[in-house]
């Protein structure tokens, strides 16, 4: 199971798949989850009038437009390379919807990257990686990105 979402530790999720797993033993399931109500804007949020409606499902739309493509360009790198590979989109928490998605397909190893955040981020923000890490009923190897994008550590956990 790989999860992707656009930043550039989805990239080298992907990346680690191509190189760490033989194409002709592999069949995997690319998943991206919509988290749409996170991605909203303070304004669309809290829009009022007769257009408000209609704003905020267009910005739906188009947030899932994106995690579509982001979604199907993995799975083409990967079908490209002599993979198995499907593609399915989930809508809700993130970490929550990987689990599910886990706990359904029952993959070997789930494979994510990591933000790497710190601080004050990390505690708004969460760690999907971190609550995947933890409750996960497989193995689970998270990808950790530098500021200047190469990957740096990986770290693989079995339940």
């Amino acid at each position: 199971l790989l999860a992707v979402d656009s930043s550039p530790c989805s990239e080298a999720a992907t990346d680690a798949v191509l190189t760490q797993f033989r194409p002709e033993a592999t069949e995997v399931l690319v998943l991206h989850v919509d988290e749409w109500a996170r991605h909203i804007s303070p304004e669309l949020a809290f829009a009022e009038g007769p257009n408000a409606a209609d704003d905020v499902l267009e910005q739906r739309a188009r947030i899932r437009r994106e995690g579509q493509t982001l979604m199907h360009r993995s799975a083409q790198r990967l079908r490209a390379a002599r993979f198995t590979a499907s593609t399915e989109m989930r809508s809700g928490d993130a970490p929550q919807a990987i689990l599910e998605c886990a706990d359904a397909w029952r993959p070997d190893v789930i494979v994510l990257g990591s933000h790497a955040r710190r601080g004050v981020d990390r505690l708004l923000c969460g760690s999907v990686s971190e609550t995947v890490l933890r409750h996960a009923a497989c193995s689970v190897e998270v990808i950790r990105v530098r500021a200047d994008s190469k990957p740096v550590d990986a770290h693989l956990t079995t339940p």
